[in-house]
């Protein structure tokens, strides 16, 4: 019988996102969600990566004390085009604005995750950049768009991983997974480091 010393850690997943949980259920691994509350404000004159950064820590933070010894998960993600950094519309008109604003333009993503192992208090973070080129949108085309993929919970106003692909022309990134908000790649890489195996 292992002991509770040698059993590995729980896994927090320090978001009520749908697609950072099912993103995270590629892994096969057991884990559990807390909900973080966190203000999302910008800091005056902070920058999207650091933004994006600040907040996946602190998501992942707040999960922490209340889950001591566990593996804490941390992500947000942050669109920018030139100095606007756009979040989650939340509405039908603050989202046709975005995808109005967006249109014919590259908007960078910033997707940062964290990993907080609550053994030793090691945190670890990184940053993933996904470029995307919005193909020119005409308002009707937005509606249409928006009136079967109400992307109002989607930081950019569009879901790539559906319809919301036919509104781009390129997306680049180093991982296909943090345009949707999870960077698995980056992820894999810190619970490896934190001991976890994974196949």
């Amino acid at each position: 019988m292992p002991s509770s010393a040698s059993s590995p850690p729980a896994i927090i997943l320090a978001s009520t996102s749908v697609y950072r949980r099912q993103l995270l259920e590629r892994f096969g691994l057991p884990f559990d969600i807390h909900a973080p509350s966190v203000d999302e404000a910008p800091l005056p004159g902070e920058a999207p990566t650091q933004l994006a950064a600040r907040l996946a820590l602190a998501k992942a933070r707040a999960a922490i004390r209340q889950y001591p010894g566990a593996l804490v998960i941390g992500s947000d993600q942050v669109a920018a085009l030139g100095t606007g950094i756009f979040g989650k519309p939340g509405s039908l008109a603050n989202a046709v604005a975005q995808l109005q604003r967006m249109s014919g333009n590259e908007v960078l993503f910033h997707t940062a995750v964290a990993l907080i192992d609550g053994r030793n208090g090691r945190e670890q973070c990184e940053n993933v950049l996904t470029r995307v080129r919005f193909r020119p949108l005409t308002e009707a085309g937005i509606h249409r768009y928006l009136e079967r993929e109400p992307a109002f919970d989607c930081a950019g106003s569009a879901k790539c991983e559906g319809l919301g692909i036919a509104l781009l022309d390129t997306l680049s990134s180093d991982d296909p997974t943090a345009i949707v908000g999870l960077p698995l790649i980056a992820l894999a890489r810190m619970l490896r480091a934190a001991g976890v195996e994974l196949p």
